[in-house]
């Protein structure tokens, strides 16, 4: 709804502003939110840091848990972190077949694991499920080791990269706050 204001010199109407897209409602708000909730930087970097890794983490089912006792544990928002970490899940799947198949290499059966499709899974599931869990077991016992390993320099690299992005954008939220102070 616009602002209509009567200053001296006539009526003045402030334009409205332009609707919010869908990925700004979405994401980019409940963010923005944070920030403006008192979280500082350093912990909102490392909270969206940590929230990648572990949602490109190749498990399935225990990325809520794991995520939320680490945010508690370092007294990160629980909230960014789940944010974050959901957003994750299609880079996850993409990820997840190749994971597998480099840890089966790292432990040694790369022959195996090599050449393995969704749809073979599925049919080794319903003929020998017991041979399908424990390859699938040190393939995935090896995908979260290069996971762990490649975990660290992402989660240093957006710690470092988000740091003083989010310093930025704090000053500029104070700066805006002080000019509606002073203007009041």
């Amino acid at each position: 709804m616009p602002t209509t204001t009567i200053p001296a010199a006539g009526i003045q109407v402030a334009p409205t502003p332009p609707p919010r897209t869908w990925l700004q409602r979405r994401l980019v708000d409940p963010f923005l939110s944070l920030l403006k909730a008192g979280l500082a930087p350093g912990s909102l970097a490392l909270t969206a840091g940590l929230g990648v890794a572990f949602g490109l983490a190749p498990t399935f089912g225990i990325t809520t848990l794991i995520s939320t006792v680490v945010a508690l544990r370092l007294r990160l928002n629980v909230a960014a972190m789940q944010l974050v970490s959901h957003l994750m899940g299609p880079f996850q799947l993409l990820l997840l077949l190749p994971l597998l198949r480099w840890g089966a290499t790292l432990l040694g059966h790369d022959r195996e694991v090599a050449g393995l499709t969704v749809s073979q899974i599925k049919t080794m599931f319903q003929t020998d499920a017991g041979h399908l869990l424990r390859l699938l077991w040190r393939a995935e016992l090896g995908a979260l080791l290069i996971w762990a390993v490649a975990a660290v320099p992402v989660v240093l690299g957006l710690y470092l990269a988000l740091k003083p992005v989010f310093q930025h954008f704090i000053q500029r939220q104070d700066q805006e706050q002080l000019s509606i102070i002073n203007e009041q």
